[in-house]
């Protein structure tokens, strides 16, 4: 692959001369989005980065960004580091002390702020942050004697410092070196103190190149992006687009994405598990609410649809009987789908979580293919991914050109070596030992997995995740999990539990909105969610579907207690992560009375 870019400055100035003309971000204006070019980024970067100079900020000093998905993230991001500095992303669920955490422990001088809120989350905890001189914030007034001044602030600084020197901007930013730290991502922290992970200009321009190389994105794409930005997979998207040149509309608002994708019309889009998850369990929900022959009919159609996905998936085209029915079902069912999406869908990409075989073989059926990727913080995101013209699903596809795999043979743990990986954990030279053990570069992912003949990776779990049956018999809870969350479509979250017990359990968390139909329906509408869920009917209806899990699994792994929780899982109360990955641990803590409860005097089951 090409490598004539050794830094992240250099790309996006190749960007912006390349394409001046053409559309870059979009951000939602009234009811619908406006467009911006690349001429009108490089404008508003330069000022973001020439306003960081004036304030004193150097070549790879540390900046802060404190902020929820939307374009000023990504202007602030672009803006820092075309000032030679290096950005330290802060989730904005963050609580206070542990932005005080992140922002001392990466010696972090500035911080950018979405509003108000979030600095005054700030102004709490500021005596914790000695290094801290001053916050800019997005959406916000100035105050504090100074101490916060608005972004619209920082640009007039940065155009003035820059009418003085015209040259120093394209100068600092051609200095950078492909070892200069660009990135401190603070790991989402499922378990003990978050780690900062330091990603280089290298290991971003490989992204870029490396996403390029594979030709899934051409520069005629349009991406709908609602992805954290403050995680690896929000940014990797970043770099793919400064390499390729595709547009990109930006709204982090979850509960925006299905309205918006009808405005858009994006060509693809990235997600989480979790939003295919939503959107299955909503489909199959509304289907089964029009009953009789609508719910026959869509039953027919998925029939036909996974038929249909069974021989594409072997790279051949459905002909015959079955493209007539396959046809027919897509007019009927599949196609109000489809439109939801906005109607020019190619293909979604899948990261940050394992996806269910049977939620990517669903999709597929209804003719919406979801690229399934793998990669981790440590390793700027994109490793592994399926692409449109080569997939399997239940993998995560084959390496990325330069990256290289090892599995180790005693317990099938994967390494992955190439110019993703990072350079090290911030201020952890342990840490950093600990996950380069095997040496020569070798990162160690703490994931379990397989490879096939083909080159394609399976993930089978999370090392640290897998239970260990107080009978000796290994089971990765995750595959269960996704496995009855595209059984049973009420199921918002489930945590399968057993390490050291003798039998497996589940804790299991319903979709609200869901639920509200369930309970007009079962004569408890005028009763609360907690309400709702503690009635045995709750237990009676969900009975079949576990019955129906547990055929599919072996006897050790089976389901054989589990209790409904009195609400959902969710960011704000510390049970996922920015990325809405399940913390396990934190969420058994919480919910360990019910737990214990499960094995209190128990024997065999």
């Amino acid at each position: 692959m090409s490598t004539e870019f050794k830094s992240v400055a250099e790309v996006f100035m190749f960007r912006c001369s390349a394409t001046p003309d053409g559309n870059a971000f979009a951000r939602p204006e009234g009811a619908g989005f406006k467009w911006s070019t690349w001429k009108e980024t490089a404008e508003d970067v330069r000022a973001v980065a020439c306003g960081l100079r004036a304030l004193g900020i150097e070549t790879e000093q540390r900046v802060g960004l404190l902020s929820g998905t939307r374009l000023e993230w990504i202007i602030a991001d672009l803006g820092i580091i075309m000032a030679g500095a290096a950005c330290t992303t802060v989730y904005p669920s963050s609580k206070g002390d542990e932005c005080a955490y992140i922002l001392t422990d990466s010696h972090s001088r500035l911080l950018i702020a979405e509003d108000d809120k979030q600095v005054a989350k700030i102004m709490a905890v500021r005596e914790q942050i000695p290094s801290l001189t001053k916050i800019i914030v997005i959406d916000g007034k100035a105050d504090h004697d100074g101490f916060v001044i608005t972004l619209d602030d920082l640009k007039k600084l940065g155009r003035e410092h820059d009418a003085k020197d015209p040259a120093a901007y394209e100068r600092i930013a051609k200095e950078l070196k492909a070892e200069t730290l660009c990135t401190l991502i603070y790991t989402s922290g499922t378990t003990g103190t978050p780690k900062g992970v330091e990603l280089t200009h290298s290991n971003w321009v490989y992204e870029g190149r490396g996403i390029d190389a594979l030709g899934l994105i051409s520069p005629d794409d349009v991406q709908y992006f609602w992805l954290p930005l403050s995680h690896s997979f929000g940014k990797v998207m970043l770099m793919a687009q400064l390499r390729v040149g595709f547009a990109t509309a930006v709204d982090g608002r979850i509960d925006m994405i299905i309205p918006n994708l009808a405005i858009v019309k994006p060509t693809f889009m990235c997600a989480v598990p979790r939003i295919f998850e939503k959107v299955y369990n909503k489909v199959i929900t509304g289907a089964k609410e029009g009953g009789g022959i609508k719910w026959s009919i869509f039953q027919w159609a998925t029939e036909v649809g996974k038929e249909a996905s069974r021989v594409k998936q072997k790279g051949e085209t459905p002909g015959g009987l079955l493209a007539i029915k396959y046809a027919i079902a897509t007019k009927l069912v599949f196609s109000k789908l489809q439109e939801r999406f906005g109607g020019r869908l190619k293909f979604f990409v899948s990261g940050s979580a394992p996806l269910s075989r049977e939620m990517a073989e669903f999709f597929h059926a209804a003719g919406l293919l979801i690229c399934e990727g793998y990669g981790l913080t440590e390793t700027s995101a994109a490793s592994f991914v399926n692409t449109p013209k080569r997939y399997k699903f239940g993998t995560v596809g084959p390496a990325l050109p330069e990256t290289e795999l090892f599995i180790a043979p005693e317990d099938g743990e994967i390494f992955i070596r190439g110019p993703g990986v990072m350079r090290a954990y911030h201020n952890k030279p342990e840490a950093t030992a600990e996950v380069f053990v095997k040496g020569e570069g070798w990162f160690a992912t703490g994931d379990i997995g397989e490879l096939d003949p083909d080159g394609f990776l399976r993930i089978t779990d999370r090392k640290k995740d897998l239970i260990k049956t107080s009978g000796g018999k290994y089971v990765a809870p995750q595959s269960i999990e996704g496995k009855m969350k595209a059984i049973c479509p009420l199921v918002s979250q489930i945590v399968v539990h057993g390490d050291n017990r003798n039998f497996c359990s589940a804790l299991v968390a319903l979709d609200p909105e869901a639920m509200k139909k369930w309970a007009t329906d079962n004569g408890m509408g005028d009763k609360s969610y907690e309400q709702v869920v503690a009635d045995p009917k709750v237990k009676t209806m969900l009975q079949p579907y576990f019955d129906q899990l547990n055929k599919q699994l072996a006897s050790y792994e089976s389901i054989k207690m589990y209790a409904v929780l009195p609400r959902d899982l969710t960011l704000d109360d510390g049970d996922l992560t920015a990325s809405l990955k399940l913390k396990r641990k934190v969420v058994e803590k919480k919910f360990k009375d019910i737990l214990d409860g499960f094995y209190a005097g128990a024997m065999e089951k």
